[in-house]
């Protein structure tokens, strides 16, 4: 037996340890009873005892991966009871190697990943961490299986592929569970021979084992039965000391320990880069492993997300038509008129000169005066009722509505008061119909007009009549032989910019009251409010619209939660096997958190592509639609938030899992 040195205490103490289960509603059952036990560094021991008698439950207790009921456990002098979760995981990381009977790798990562896996959770760069993992592997004779899975690996590698993951943090002490329990007797002696070199590099190996045969190879053996210890007696030194190796690790004194675990327990600055990937790739395993189940869950995110952005996309698409079709008829114009301040007062007049007062006025850009009314319109043997409005030139660029067929009348024509107009639509639908109007006459009130001119469609906006059935004429004609009057009957003015129409409404009306020394007998309206009214009501429609798509997400976040509950059901003893490896409470949340992130990313990304199809396809339909970076940012942005939220309940169950109990599931 190696002679521990005076100077340096005890590795492991443990002083009356006791571990009961049970309580409360059922009986209770004591594992251990009152064990003592010291064990110092370079030491081989060999806890040994039948089944059932609570040698298991003290290598536990031993690698932190459960704590005592009763008693002290002190390690490199910490009481071990006082350590909270991170530094439990840093001494199962850092101090501790295990080696079970089972193996406990996790079977859908490499070799090389299995090995890898404490020192990612170490934070260990990149580099060193592959080239250490290689090393290892190497020198246990699997230098060609690093990216073999386990379930390609024969018992005698796997059980090799655990002790390299014992090992690349250091290993200072190997708990080995029963290492040769589910191994032939060639396998088993290799893992042996691997343990007896081992410990002849310093580390300190406690063999937990039923066969006395393979205790016999320890240095000290420590009899267990039915949860005390019957006997602890060293064996004589071995006769030939086996010779040093070049294997990775370390011999750490127990002050030095001590030391590591007083000190900072944070992993390496930008360790978590490393971490993220890892849990990236292992999520995107897990998927592509599952990919009917995957593909089934991503349904309803693909749906939601895709419901909600080709919805918003129809709203928009809606609002967009409808305000083209209302601005069609002047977002930025002011109409002015007479008005009768009150019923016995006479009706006010806008004249000319108010008309020329105000086009001066920087707020505003143009002012049109129009003379005009209900007349009867007839050619040939068909007659109607049109609106006959005398115009200036500006009629086209004031209310943006151009001619689509021959020409609007001049300048010249206005001068000189000629009998031309310009139709709307609905007029030359009525009178001509298929034929071209362009130089055919039309009688007004019995006077004939030239038609030089067709204006564009526009229709009718908000249930007022129909803009199209009007004929625009020039104001001097219209004047003089029509109306005989000079003064319009009111005034279109638009303002010098659109958003501004509030502000030249207010100079407007500050000049008429000054034009009117002070009456106000004239009256300002303009399509803005109403506008802004039907934007508003659009918007609400397209919310609505989003909402009960959004319903679609809300079922597709309780698939991505069923999903990962029972990943964790499925998944237990991993999440066993990652505790007992270093991982802390965090690192096992991130991990599922970031799976269910991924799937909401990847549907959030299917919903998306799926949404610009089915909007294209409904494009080629007639339907307008508008898609907006927004609606598939937010889209996009819920399904991902979704999946975190739905997520975070089975992360956390995962992330506090008892790891006796994951270790011990099937």
């Amino acid at each position: 037996m190696n002679n521990p040195p005076v100077n340096n205490p005890a590795l492991i103490e443990l002083q009356g340890i006791r571990k009961r289960y049970g309580g409360g509603d059922s009986p209770s059952i004591e594992v251990l009873k009152g064990v003592s036990l010291r064990i110092h560094a370079g030491e081989f021991v060999a806890i040994v005892g039948a089944s059932g008698s609570g040698k298991s439950t003290l290598m536990n207790i031993l690698g932190c991966l459960d704590r005592p009921s009763a008693g002290s456990y002190r390690f490199a002098g910490h009481d071990v009871a006082a350590l909270g979760h991170d530094e439990l995981a840093w001494l199962r990381r850092e101090a501790f190697g295990f080696v079970f009977q089972g193996y406990h790798l996790i079977p859908s990562a490499s070799a090389r990943e299995n090995v890898e896996m404490p020192a990612i959770y170490a934070g260990t760069p990149a580099p060193q961490r592959a080239a250490r993992t290689q090393a290892l592997l190497e020198r246990l004779g699997l230098g060609q299986r690093t990216a073999n899975r386990p379930h390609q690996l024969s018992g005698g590698q796997q059980q090799r592929v655990s002790i390299a993951r014992a090992l690349v943090n250091g290993g200072h002490i190997i708990l080995a569970d029963e290492p040769t329990g589910a191994l032939d007797s060639h396998s088993g002696a290799q893992v042996m021979a691997l343990l007896d070199e081992l410990a002849a590099e310093g580390h300190v190996i406690i063999l937990i084992t039923h066969d006395r045969q393979v205790a016999e190879r320890a240095e000290r053996i420590i009899e267990i039965h039915d949860g005390e210890i019957i006997s602890d007696r060293p064996r004589r030194a071995l006769a030939a000391p086996l010779a040093r190796t070049q294997l990775p690790g370390t011999e750490l004194s127990t002050i030095e320990l001590a030391r590591r675990l007083s000190g900072d327990h944070a992993v390496p600055s930008g360790a978590w880069l490393g971490e993220l990937r890892e849990a990236w790739r292992g999520a995107w395993r897990v998927m592509w492993s599952n990919r009917l189940r995957t593909a089934l869950t991503l349904l309803g995110i693909v749906i939601g997300v895709a419901s909600v952005v080709v919805m918003l996309a129809v709203g928009e698409g809606s609002k967009r038509q409808v305000m083209a079709q209302m601005g069609a008829f002047g977002s930025n114009i002011i109409y002015l008129s007479g008005y009768a301040p009150n019923p016995r007062a006479p009706q006010g007049v806008v004249s000319l000169d108010d008309v020329a007062a105000i086009a001066t006025l920087p707020q505003v850009k143009k002012a049109m005066p129009v003379n005009g009314a209900e007349l009867t319109v007839r050619y040939a043997n068909l007659d109607m009722q049109a609106y006959v409005g005398g115009n200036n030139t500006d009629f086209p660029r004031i209310l943006n509505w151009p001619v689509v067929q021959g020409s609007y009348f001049t300048a010249q024509d206005e001068a000189r008061a000629a009998t031309v107009a310009v139709i709307g639509d609905r007029v030359r639908r009525t009178l001509f119909g298929a034929a071209d109007p362009i130089g055919r006459y039309l009688l007004i009130e019995n006077v004939p007009f030239q038609v030089v001119g067709v204006l564009a469609a526009k229709g009718a906006s908000s249930g007022d009549k129909d803009a199209d059935n009007r004929i625009a004429i020039p104001y001097s004609a219209a004047s003089i032989r029509l109306f005989g009057k000079a003064e319009p009957e009111y005034v279109i003015i638009a303002a010098a910019e659109g958003g501004q129409v509030q502000r030249a409404g207010a100079a407007i009306e500050q000049l008429m009251l000054q034009l009117h020394r002070g009456q106000h007998d004239f009256e300002l309206t303009n399509n803005a409010a109403m506008i802004e009214a039907e934007a508003r009501t659009q918007n609400t429609l397209s919310l609505m619209l989003g909402a009960i798509a959004a319903i679609s997400l809300l079922v597709g976040g309780i698939g991505v939660m069923n999903v990962m509950l029972m990943t964790v059901r499925e998944r237990t003893r991993e999440i066993g096997i990652r505790v007992a490896v270093g991982a802390r409470q965090r690192d096992i949340l991130r991990q599922f958190l970031t799976e269910a992130s991924l799937l909401s990313l990847v549907g959030g990304v299917t919903g998306v592509i799926l949404a610009l199809g089915v909007g294209i396809g409904l494009h080629l339909a007639g339907v307008t639609v508008a898609f907006t970076a927004a609606a598939a940012v937010g889209a996009f942005a819920c399904a991902l938030l979704t999946g975190l939220v739905f997520g975070f309940m089975p992360a956390r169950q995962a992330a506090r899992l008892d790891p006796v109990a994951a270790l011990a599931s099937q």
